[in-house]
C-alpha cells in the first residue's frame, strides 16, 4: 500500500492500486505493449490481459514491478473445473502472477456449491503451487445477497488470496457491494473492485470502502486526469 494511503490528508497514490486491464478481443500485439509501459510509467499494481498475451507481456514487463495477470474461465464462468485448472497452469508457465479466476456462476446460483468449490479449488492449487496469487470473480450483478455471501465464504475456504467484483463485462462494482465483500472475507483476503470504476473518484471511493486492488481500463485517465487511447477499449477486468 501507498505511503499517501498512510498519511492523513495526503492526496491518495492510486497506482500502486491499480490493475491496468485490457481484455478487448480486437486487442493487438501493439496495444499490449503500450498497456504494459503505460503501467510502468505510473506504477499500477498488474496488467491484466487475456491469455494468448501473458507471454508477450511477461517478457515486455521483465525487470519491472508490474505483475502479469491473466483471466481464467473467462468471462462466463462456465467451463470445466479441470479445464480452468489446466487453462491456470499453462498461463502461469507463460508469465503469469496473478490469476482472476470466474466462479461457475450457474452451478452457484443452483445451489450446488460442491461444484462451485471444486472449481475455484482447482484454480487456487493450480495458482498456490506454482507461487502465483488467485483473485476469484464472483460477478456480483448476477446474484443476489445470500448467493453473494456463499460465493465469497466458498471463495475464502478455498484459499483465494482476492475476491473481485466483476469480469467488467456486465454490472461492474458498487461500494455497497465492495462493504459486504469486506466484511464476509475479512482483512486476510483482498477485495479487488473492477466494472465502471472510470475516475479518481470512483477508484478512491471504492478504496474507502475497503478495496484494495482496482481493476480498469481508465488506469491512465484515472491517475492523471487525460484520456489514453487504451480507455477506449472494452473489459474493466
Amino acid at each position: 500500500m501507498s505511503d499517501a494511503h498512510a498519511r492523513p490528508g495526503a492526496r491518495l497514490d492510486l497506482g500502486p492500486f491499480i490493475d491496468h486491464t485490457l481484455l478487448a478481443p480486437d486487442a493487438t500485439g501493439a496495444d499490449i505493449d503500450r498497456l504494459c509501459d503505460e503501467a510502468i510509467g505510473h506504477r499500477f499494481a498488474a496488467v491484466c490481459l487475456n491469455p494468448v498475451w501473458v507471454g508477450q507481456a511477461a517478457e515486455r514487463l521483465s525487470g519491472s514491478t508490474v505483475a502479469v495477470c491473466s483471466v481464467v474461465g473467462f468471462p462466463l464462468g462456465a467451463t470445466l473445473p479441470e479445464v480452468k485448472a489446466f487453462e491456470a497452469q499453462v498461463v502461469i508457465g507463460h508469465g503469469a502472477a496473478e490469476l482472476d479466476a470466474v466462479i461457475n456462476i450457474g452451478a452457484l446460483r443452483a445451489g450446488d456449491l460442491t461444484l462451485v468449490r471444486d472449481d475455484v479449488e482447482g484454480v487456487v492449487s493450480a495458482a498456490h503451487s506454482a507461487g502465483a496469487l488467485c483473485k476469484v470473480i464472483i460477478e456480483v450483478g448476477l446474484l443476489e445477497r445470500d448467493e453473494k455471501v456463499a460465493a465469497l465464504e466458498v471463495a475464502v475456504a478455498a484459499g483465494a488470496d482476492f475476491v473481485k467484483t466483476s469480469t467488467g463485462f456486465g454490472n461492474g462494482a458498487t461500494v455497497n457491494d465492495v462493504l459486504l465483500m469486506c466484511e464476509i472475507v475479512g482483512p486476510s483476503v483482498g477485495v479487488k473492485a473492477a466494472g465502471g470504476v472510470r475516475t479518481r473518484g470512483d477508484a478512491e471511493a471504492m478504496i474507502a470502502a475497503g478495496a484494495t486492488r482496482i481493476g480498469t481500463s481508465a488506469g491512465v485517465g484515472i491517475v492523471t486526469g487525460r484520456s489514453p487511447e487504451t480507455m477506449r477499449r472494452g473489459g474493466a477486468g
